[in-house]
């Protein structure tokens, strides 16, 4: 494993969804933890037009090396035909917690 931490932002329709994807990918060990942020607005462009949406944000704690698979997961339980998932890896932070997302997540 790489030691490379990332963070992932998903956002779905509701927070029952939200919750339904953070218990899989937590219970499967491809994150170690999800915030869960309801009641975001969201405007894009999509179908040709602006669209104004609320929507709920999660953010996602785990390990580069897990993004494809975690990506994969989200994708596959997720509503949306074309689902947010970005990364940003984590350039510093608390040593300990980053220890622990990395004891948490699951292997390559």
């Amino acid at each position: 494993m790489s030691e490379k931490g990332i963070v992932v932002f998903v956002t779905t329709p509701s927070h029952s969804v939200a919750a339904d994807i953070a218990k899989t990918i937590v219970s499967e060990r491809l994150a170690a933890c999800v915030n869960i942020i309801p009641n975001i607005r969201s405007i894009f462009f999509w179908d040709n037009k602006v669209q104004d949406e609320q929507e709920t944000l999660m953010i996602i704690k785990t390990s580069k090396d897990l993004f494809e698979p975690l990506k994969k997961r989200v994708i596959m339980t997720h509503p949306y035909s074309v689902p947010e998932i970005i990364s940003i890896e984590i350039q510093d932070g608390h040593k300990e917690y980053l220890q622990w997302i990395f004891e948490t997540v699951l292997s390559k």
